[in-house]
């Protein structure tokens, strides 16, 4: 078996996505591969993301713009590097998240795709689908799921 050369991890800026950029980071730092962080996004103006946020409650974490975009990846970024990843990218992507990341994934013709498992065991989750799950049944590379949520 051969180590993995490319890592790509998605984040959307919540604890849990943070927990997945971690362990995405030491599996890079210990196999001298380069990691990827992606954050997929969607443009909008102001008043879209505020009445989101109305409706969304404690899920509006989820990436509305560019600008927050910018921030996540720095934070990812310094949670990678402090977890032991040397070669960190940082992409920012529009579009739909399991999209977005499956994309970037074949570009880079990456190895593993780490997601988090947020999403998973929920009741939309298992009826509309959720990012792990979904990208797990689509990727062509392996894909790590990691329990960031219990």
């Amino acid at each position: 078996m051969t180590a993995y050369r490319t890592i790509v991890v998605g984040t959307d800026g919540s604890d849990s996505s943070y927990v997945a950029v971690e362990r995405a980071a030491a599996l890079a730092g210990a196999a001298g591969a380069t990691l990827y962080i992606a954050c997929a996004y969607y443009p909008t103006d102001d008043r879209d993301v505020a009445a989101a946020a109305d409706v969304l409650k404690d899920e509006a974490y989820q990436v509305r713009g560019s600008a927050p975009t910018s921030e996540i990846l720095r934070v990812a970024r310094d949670r990678a590097v402090a977890a032991g990843a040397v070669n960190v990218v940082e992409k920012a992507v529009v579009g739909e998240p399991v999209e977005s990341l499956l994309t970037l994934l074949k570009e880079l013709d990456a190895d593993l795709l780490v997601v988090g498992n947020r999403g998973l065991n929920t009741l939309a989750g298992r009826l509309l689908g959720s990012v792990p799950s979904d990208v797990a049944r689509k990727s062509r590379s392996d894909v790590l799921i990691v329990h960031t949520v219990r």
